[in-house]
């Protein structure tokens, strides 16, 4: 019988480079507290936001990818030519086709690779992860591109009490390359289809479409719902991520949850007994949730001021709309 060819297989997969876009707007919390009839100090009581970050009017979602793109390539030591694949996490770009990363291929001059969008909200990123981890694993691409991006602002609704005052926009992109060693663990993802609509869009496009008397879609959630799941089966997740890579948490120098709310983020953190020198991300204060992009924004923030931890073993996990999850250890580049 004849063999088939296929792609020779790769050892391992490692992050190389790491880049961000910030948006260069700064939304305090006195900003927004007035039309959803609330104050500063309720709002950091009940996320931790001190401010969030929203993009101009002129910045879209493939403006911030380019320039957390040409970032996480520079870091890495590479070319725009030498990416064989990008992935773009996100829920907010302004086409429903082509996606963002095949526009993305032109802007940065890459050829003509293998480029596409994932829709897993908030863990987007760690679903971009494990699908470049396998791809490098196999041989398929020695270098692939994962961003997560979002500009969130743009499906809002001022008044809504439930989600809109915790959002913000910004992109943070890796670059997964092939290694000797291993950098990134299994990936531990799913998700939970009956709880579909605890995470959700107001309305559907096609219900704008055909009653031009129906307001554009905006965000909206069960916030009780989601904290509780977040925390008690985020925290599942993770303690599986953590027995899936073979590690204890005493090994870890970091932990990178999604970040969604400073009080889920304490939580996850207690539930996992982390030591005391696991450094734990809280880049929400200051930027609020990105979605997608919160993990890549901030673990770049944790290596920027804390550049020892550079080569250690980070846990990181996203959790989000359509009840989805995914984490996994990485090593940080």
């Amino acid at each position: 019988m004849p063999t088939l060819k296929t792609a020779e297989p790769g050892s391992f997969s490692t992050i190389t480079g790491i880049g961000a876009y910030r948006a260069e707007n700064l939304v305090t919390n006195d900003d927004i507290a007035g039309p959803i009839n609330s104050s500063d100090e309720w709002i950091r009581q009940r996320t931790g936001i001190i401010t969030r970050r929203r993009a101009s009017k002129d910045v879209g979602v493939l403006d911030m990818c380019e320039e957390a793109a040409l970032e996480a390539i520079a870091s890495s030591g590479l070319k725009p030519e030498d990416i064989g694949g990008i992935i773009i996490s996100t829920v907010t770009f302004e086409y429903f086709t082509p996606s963002a990363a095949a526009a993305l291929t032109a802007r940065l001059g890459t050829g003509p690779i293998p480029a596409w969008d994932i829709s897993a909200a908030c863990a987007g990123y760690c679903y971009g992860i494990g699908q470049a981890d396998a791809l490098v694993r196999s041989g398929a691409m020695d270098n692939i591109l994962v961003i997560g991006a979002e500009k969130l602002s743009e499906v809002i609704d001022p008044e809504d009490r439930s989600i809109s005052f915790i959002l913000g926009d910004g992109a943070g992109a890796v670059v997964v390359s092939s290694s000797d060693e291993p950098g990134i663990s299994k990936t531990v993802w799913g998700s939970k289809g009956e709880n579909w609509s605890t995470i959700r869009m107001t309305e559907s496009l096609y219900d704008v479409r055909d009653d031009r008397d129906t307001p554009f879609p905006t965000l909206r959630q069960d916030g009780p719902t989601v904290f509780r799941w977040a925390v008690w089966d985020g925290a599942e997740v993770a303690k599986e991520a953590l027995a899936e890579s073979g590690i204890d948490a005493s090994d870890l120098v970091a932990f990178v949850p999604h970040q969604a709310n400073m009080r889920i983020i304490d939580e996850l953190a207690k539930q996992l007994k982390l030591p005391e020198h696991v450094v734990i991300a809280r880049d929400i204060a200051d930027n609020g949730n990105t979605s997608a992009a919160s993990i890549p924004l901030a673990t770049e923030r944790l290596l920027r001021e804390q550049p020892e931890l550079s080569g250690g073993l980070a846990l990181q996990i996203g959790f989000g709309a359509g009840l989805v999850f995914g984490a996994q250890v990485i090593r940080l580049p």
